[in-house]
């Protein structure tokens, strides 16, 4: 009789020969025939029943291993190029594990959402399970729909939660993934878009109730790609970290650096301190210190650290929650400068003269310790005259002394005139279930001014450092506006009274000379928003292309890279030219610096989409319950299709759809950004004061529906309707030209 070989036995042979595994090529493998394959089939039977085996048609394999042939989808390229693939055939209890697409230059050009048959290897010893080679394309990238689900009898339908989709998608039944009715969902397009018809999807993932608490920013991470979850490789890493020691580092612990946040901050990455300085070539001067927490010794080039921190970008921040650049570990311990605590920082010293002109900085890699931990309410309140336990030992050796080198710092500032736009921030306040509590103005004090003030120089001081010792950096750059988005703001002005010269080199005091002459009057917010929509948006570039907005030549980010890359870099940028370690720019850094600028200026500009979609979302649900009110409000935006308007109570912006303007026909003229009746010659234009009616608010999308009902304190005029109730679709004009044509007709019978 053969020996039939146990569980454990047959199990080993199925993880070592996976392209072997009918139950004929296991008896083969073992010698097994004849009558005996009955007793095989049976403890197959068996390892089927316990799970540990699952039956593929004619073969067995482990339900915790991938068969050798499966059907993967391509995930976006990581930062370093990597195509992983994500295994759609995975049926184990555990993590799904990790496969390395490996392209052959045969291969098409793949990217994420790409679906492939592959032929798969198991790997050991790598930070991936698998490793997968190219059978064959099956199909491209799907289009991706998140939304409400609501069941019907065969399957059911998908309301999109984007703004702009008003179109449902259909779900056959088999596709629905066991969603329930009113659940948020993910989808995939199945098949070509139909001509007619709904298109169809199937659901990939459920996202639960979309009321929930914190669904809303739930959805945002989800809608934009922003990555949420730390893998276990990053996680473990933060995990390992010990603080730093003094080893050569400047020992600044006897220095009385504090740090001032928002009185809800969980991490405190810069600290400040400032003195007069004894130096008698500066009289009347100071010396400013600003620390700033040392993430480099802890994410070091090519870490898993530094590969997830690269990939995020930065942190993102919503009302209820924040994704975070760095696991806590880092972000909220070890690189957080609490109070008390030593900590690894590089700092700069900074000397201004009287007038506030930074004639001279150090940089130092040291070790810091928080003289106390404040908040920007109490150190205000102890300038002003009202300082509590904490405060009160530090006001004239560390509060009063950093005031007075702000006060310097103003007067430079002044002279520099940065852009100085005056558009007040909201902050959205939840309750304990996550629902809004209040929307309300946030407050900004001095203490404020002076953080950012002395962050600034920090930021110019590292720009000059790297420049001067011709050290590679990004640059943080803000381009000059355009010469058609200044004819756009020219004409606004012009309309509004004020003047923008032209025939000179654009300055920002020639933009705070408009912004001045309208300050106080009606036109004052729609100057300010006028030109903030001429400004370019700022960038990250390893060359240095100036800060029109600060009116700075050399600009870099250094005072967050515990939020931001970007400041990591600048770290490292000057770790390397200083020579305090090896854990400075990389030379593979350097080499994918301008590939790194573009990366992380498109994780920034995602994560403000992401935040912006949150505050529209929360903002449409706390107004929801308030349908029918009248609003003030100022109008924000003018579009071919209707007018957007900025309410004043809680800074919603909501939509006048063109229909709800009259029954007379609007010419939308783009350059001017205006609308014009052409029967009452009514003008709307950005800026004008308007009463509006809410009408529909929808939190799943975060849009507002609005009703005009007044502009410039005037009731809306309403042009005439033809019987049928619908608008007069004709140009400006159209009535000057309809009347001499008719006249031409009257002579022509005449004669």
């Amino acid at each position: 009789m053969t020996r039939i070989p146990d569980k454990a036995e047959i199990l080993a042979w199925i993880a070592d020969n996976p392209g072997q595994t009918s139950k004929r090529e296991i008896a083969k493998a073992f010698g097994i025939k004849g009558s005996d394959r009955i007793d095989l089939k049976r403890i197959l039977k068996e390892l089927e029943q316990e799970g540990n085996l699952e039956k593929r048609r004619k073969t067995y394999r482990d339900p915790d291993k991938l068969p050798p042939v499966s059907v993967l989808q391509i995930l976006e390229p990581t930062p370093d190029g990597d195509l992983f693939a994500r295994p759609l055939e995975w049926q184990g209890d555990g993590p799904e594990p990790k496969v390395l697409f490996v392209a052959r230059n045969a291969d098409p050009a793949l990217g994420g959402g790409d679906r492939i048959l592959g032929r798969l290897t198991e790997v050991k010893g790598e930070d991936h399970q698998y490793e997968a080679r190219l059978i064959r394309r099956i199909g491209a990238n799907p289009h991706r729909i998140l939304g409400i689900f609501r069941k019907e009898t065969e399957g059911g339908r998908i309301k999109p939660i984007d703004k702009g989709a008003d179109k449902e998608w259909l779900v056959p039944a088999g596709a629905t993934h066991g969603a329930k009715d009113g659940e948020l969902v993910e989808a995939e397009q199945t098949g070509p878009r139909a001509r007619m018809g709904l298109p169809r999807a199937r659901i990939v993932t459920r996202l639960g109730d979309p009321g929930a608490p914190k669904a809303v920013s739930l959805i945002a991470i989800h809608q934009h790609g922003i990555p949420d979850d730390f893998p276990d490789d990053v996680i473990a890493e933060a995990d390992r970290a010990k603080p730093a020691g003094l080893g050569k580092r400047e020992d600044l612990r006897d220095l009385p650096l504090i740090t001032i946040d928002p009185a809800d901050a969980r991490d405190h990455d810069d600290a400040v301190f400032a003195e007069p300085d004894d130096d008698p070539k500066n009289e009347g001067g100071h010396i400013v210190w600003v620390a700033i927490a040392d993430v480099a010794c802890y994410v070091t080039p090519g870490s898993a650290l530094d590969r997830e921190a690269r990939k995020r970008g930065n942190s993102t921040y919503f009302p209820d929650r924040v994704v975070p650049m760095l696991p806590d570990r880092l972000s909220g311990d070890l690189c957080s400068l609490h109070e008390g605590v030593p900590r690894a920082c590089i700092a700069v010293r900074m000397k201004l003269d009287m007038a506030g002109n930074k004639i001279g900085h150090r940089f130092t890699r040291g070790l810091m310790r928080s003289a106390a931990s404040l908040n920007y309410e109490e150190v205000q309140a102890a300038i002003d005259g009202a300082p509590n336990d904490k405060t009160e030992p530090l006001l004239n050796d560390v509060l009063k002394p950093l005031y007075a080198a702000y006060t310097a710092a103003t007067r430079a500032r002044h002279a520099r005139q940065p852009l100085d736009l005056d558009l007040p921030e909201r902050r959205i306040e939840l309750s304990e279930d996550g629902k809004v509590a209040s929307v309300r103005f946030r407050d900004r004090y001095d203490a404020h001014r002076l953080i950012e003030e002395f962050m600034i120089l920090a930021n110019v001081s590292a720009a000059e450092e790297l420049t001067k010792m011709r050290r590679p950096l990004l640059f943080r750059v803000h381009e000059e506006p355009s010469p058609e988005k200044l004819d756009a703001l020219r004409d606004v002005a012009a309309a509004s009274g004020f003047t923008l010269a032209k025939g000179q080199v654009l300055q920002t005091r020639h933009l705070n000379q408009l912004l001045d002459a309208a300050m106080g009057t009606e036109f004052s917010e729609l100057i300010n928003l006028s030109t903030l929509r001429s400004m370019t948006q700022a960038y990250y570039n390893p060359e240095n292309f100036g800060h029109f907005g600060l009116a700075l030549r050399s600009y870099a980010h250094f005072t967050s890279p515990i939020r931001r890359y970007s400041d990591l870099i600048v770290h490292r940028a000057l770790i390397l030219a200083h020579g305090w370690g090896d854990d400075g720019l990389s030379p593979e850094d350097i080499d994918r610096l301008e590939e790194t600028a573009t990366h992380i200026s498109d994780t920034e500009r995602r994560s403000m989409a992401a935040e912006r979609d949150t505050t529209d979302r929360y903002l449409a649900a706390y107004l929801s319950e308030r349908v029918g009110n009248e609003f003030t409000g100022r109008i924000s935006g003018i579009a071919r299709f209707g007018v957007f308007v900025k309410l004043d109570e809680t800074g919603a912006d909501g939509l006048v759809p063109i229909r709800e303007l009259g029954n007379e026909y609007f010419h939308h003229d783009r350059e001017a950004q205006t609308l014009m009746g052409a029967d009452s010659g009514l003008v709307i234009g950005i800026g004008q004061p308007v009463t509006v009616r809410l009408a529909e608010a929808v939190p799943v999308t975060g849009g507002l529906m609005l009703e005009l009902l007044s502009i410039d304190g005037k009731t809306l005029p309403r042009g005439p309707s033809r019987s049928t109730g619908r608008p007069v679709r004709r140009k400006p004009a159209s009535a000057q030209k309809k009347a001499a044509k008719a006249k031409r007709k009257v002579a022509r019978k005449r004669r």
